[in-house]
């Protein structure tokens, strides 16, 4: 028969320790606490009277080699990420967040309207701004600083970015609906809107680039139809 040697350090065999129950009971307290406990509150939730800081120093020990660490800071005790792998815990995650219904809307207003303003936005939607609207479409990087309109105060313009583009899998601004298709899907009512004065400066300047409308017919169908909404009134 052969036996097994088993190294001893100082001829001493340690072996893992068994914890009591009210040992366990201050584990489990500090464990599940939203916030670090001071020894106080700590007496106050356990099922009897015993030397706390004596269980939590022996706890703080016990833990002392393991990924998770019982610490003590300011007089309150908690549980940590031990130091050597915090870094796991800095791992990036991609989550993914609903834009409000303030966001979407202009957002819209700015991909068919650009360049145009923050007040041309408010004056659009009907709404003064939210909080943070504008300012969470540019931390996406999907709208930009677009230079200043030149008008007294010289606002700040609003246009879409590169990113804008790649995220919705578009080559270029002019792959957006148009105003008869966004019509068709129910999306708007396209009877009262201008196509010659609706969406971005640069969709309507590739769109001039690909056909040549007489300016003055453009009018004209413009005059019209503003002739016969005072008809219907």
């Amino acid at each position: 028969m052969i036996k097994k040697k088993i190294k001893k350090g100082n001829n001493i065999i340690n072996f893992p320790t068994k914890l009591s129950s009210i040992e366990k009971e201050i584990e489990c307290i500090v464990f599940a606490a939203a916030e670090p406990l001071d020894i106080e509150t700590i007496k106050n939730k356990i099922s009897k009277k015993v030397d706390v800081d004596k269980i939590l120093l022996k706890l703080q020990s016990e833990y002392s080699d393991r990924g998770i660490n019982l610490v003590c800071i300011s007089k309150k005790w908690s549980f940590r990420t031990s130091p050597n792998l915090s870094n796991l815990m800095t791992q990036e995650k991609t989550v993914e967040k609903k834009l409000s219904k303030a966001a979407i809307e202009t957002l819209a207003i700015i991909v068919y309207h650009q360049p145009v303003t923050r007040a041309e936005i408010e004056e659009i939607r009907g709404v003064a701004f939210g909080t943070n609207t504008l300012e969470i479409l540019m931390e996406l990087n999907w709208v930009k600083p677009g230079g200043r309109k030149s008008v007294p105060g010289k606002p700040i313009q609003y246009i879409t970015t590169d990113d804008f583009l790649s995220h919705f899998n578009l080559q270029k601004l002019s792959d957006l609906p148009t105003v008869d298709e966004l019509g068709a899907a129910g999306l708007i009512d396209s009877t009262n809107i201008d196509n010659a004065i609706f969406g971005t400066g640069k969709f309507y300047k590739e769109k001039q680039d690909e056909i040549k409308e007489d300016i003055y017919s453009n009018i004209d169908e413009m005059l019209n139809s503003t002739l016969d909404k005072d008809d219907k009134k």
